[in-house]
């Protein structure tokens, strides 16, 4: 599974993909985490099977749904804050299975 983190500027979500792979299982060593800037979403978006959003930037949620049918969802804002890797990962595992 690939997934994309989206925040402002895309350096605070850096250390919640850090926290991700760390929580990755034996059998998930080949996912693809990545955290980029907002701007960047539609030059990426594509390359990409699950979206989260950092709380920050929630209010684009529908904008950027506009732009993709990749399911995007929003981090918590508790998890994103202490960097719970385990439970954003779940979240994203969880969004890419409702979506097939």
């Amino acid at each position: 599974m690939r997934i994309l983190l989206i925040c402002a500027a895309g350096m605070s979500t850096s250390l919640v993909v850090e926290k991700m792979k760390r929580a990755l299982g034996e059998d998930e060593k080949d996912f693809i985490i990545k955290a980029k800037a907002g701007e960047d979403f539609e030059e990426v978006v594509e390359n990409y099977d699950v979206i989260l959003l950092g709380p920050q930037i929630r209010f684009r949620k529908k904008e950027l749904e506009k732009k993709t049918d990749k399911p995007i969802g929003i981090i918590d804002t508790m998890d994103y804050g202490l960097c719970r890797g385990d439970k954003i990962l779940q979240q994203a595992k969880e969004l890419f299975n409702s979506s097939i």
